[in-house]
Parts: C-alpha cells; structure tokens; sequence
C-alpha cells in the first residue's frame, strides 16, 4: 500500500534494530486493471482449488504454518481466536488451499475487505511442493478471481524475508512496484510463535 506522505521517513544510514526484533525491507505491488490475457497456467492433474468456508483456527493455522514458516510469516500466529475468527468468517475474504489426495500443499488468500480493492494477503506453497510450476498455476488462479469482482486495485506486499525469486515473481505475473517501507517486529522465533530453526536465512540474534 502507498506510503502516508504524513509518515516520517527512517533517516539516511543505518538505523539500528531493537534487541530480539527482525526488520525486513517490504515492497508493496499493485494492478489498476487486468492484465493483459495470456494462456492460464491450469492446476495440474490430480490437484484442486478448495475453497476452505469458515475453517476452524488450528486448521488454518496449521496450513499457515507449514507454507509459511521457512519464510517467516507470524501475522496470523498473533491473533487471538476471536481475532483470528473476525477473518475467517468475514465472507469478504476468500480462503483456499491446493489439495492433492487430501493433502494440502498451498495457500492462497484474498481479501476483499477494502472497497474497490482486493489483496493478494497470502500465496504460498509447503516447501516439498516448490519448484514444481504449482505458484504460476495459483498466482493465475488469483488473478482471475481478483478481476471477477468489480475491484479497481489488486495488490500484494513482499518482503526480503520471502521466496528471493517472490519480488520477480510477482512483477512477471503483472504487478508494479508502488511502495517500499521497513517492518520492525519481535523475532517470533524467540518469543516461541515459530520454532528457533525457521527461516535459517534470517539471521538469529537472541
């Protein structure tokens, strides 16, 4: 999302990080209209979208956790459950998970809470699952669910704590860069939300 002009800029050089934190550099991407049409990329065989209505906190957490932890995602692992509940339940959000004989391998999450606007809050496969081609089948399958509705922006926000090829990945899907900010958080590994060993790229420092 576009930075708030009235928000104060980090100053020039290097600001440090508060002991036991993380801090990731966030890009924010965005569409003001469908992309030009190409051939979709299908789900391959023995694969399906499933839309997940109302999933109960643990299973949701559980996919979270599994195509999520190697790259640091917490977000969702803060909330309590009523929080948790408040967007589980909102018919605004679209939850869906990639399912091949009954095992999930990806998720996919929109939410169309913003007028006029849908973002693309969560695309992600387990690790066994990448770099099988599964993120174009996805990345395609949102974009076309996005633009069905009468949306005017669709977006996305990636991190340097993610997928190195995810920055790339999304501006080959039709995504343009429009934001860059700075995220400071408490290291979720060391307050016990993920194990110590997630996401060996990011440094540990206790």
């Amino acid at each position: 999302m576009p930075t708030n002009p009235a928000t104060p800029a980090l100053p020039i050089g290097f600001s440090p990080v508060p002991p036991g934190h993380i801090a990731a550099i966030v890009t924010s991407l965005e569409m003001v209209g469908p992309p030009a049409p190409r051939a979709a990329e299908p789900v391959p065989d023995g694969m399906a979208l499933h839309r997940l209505v109302r999933p109960d906190c643990e299973t949701y957490r559980g996919l979270y956790r599994a195509v999520g932890a190697d790259w640091l995602w917490f977000s969702r692992l803060t909330l309590s459950d009523q929080a948790l509940r408040a967007i589980l339940d909102d018919p605004r959000v679209e939850i869906l998970a990639l399912r091949r004989d009954g095992t999930d391998l990806g998720l996919l999450e929109l939410d169309f809470r913003q007028p006029d606007s849908c973002e693309l809050a969560f695309l992600g496969l387990i690790p066994n699952a990448i770099g099988q081609g599964l993120g174009r089948a996805l990345i395609d399958a949102a974009i076309a669910r996005a633009w069905s509705r009468p949306i005017r922006r669709f977006w996305v926000h990636t991190c340097t704590f993610d997928h190195p090829g995810a920055l790339n990945f999304y501006k080959r899907s039709g995504f343009t860069p429009c934001a860059v900010t700075v995220e400071v958080a408490p290291d979720p590994r060391l307050t016990g939300i993920l194990p110590r060993t997630s996401a060996p790229h990011v440094p540990l420092l206790a």
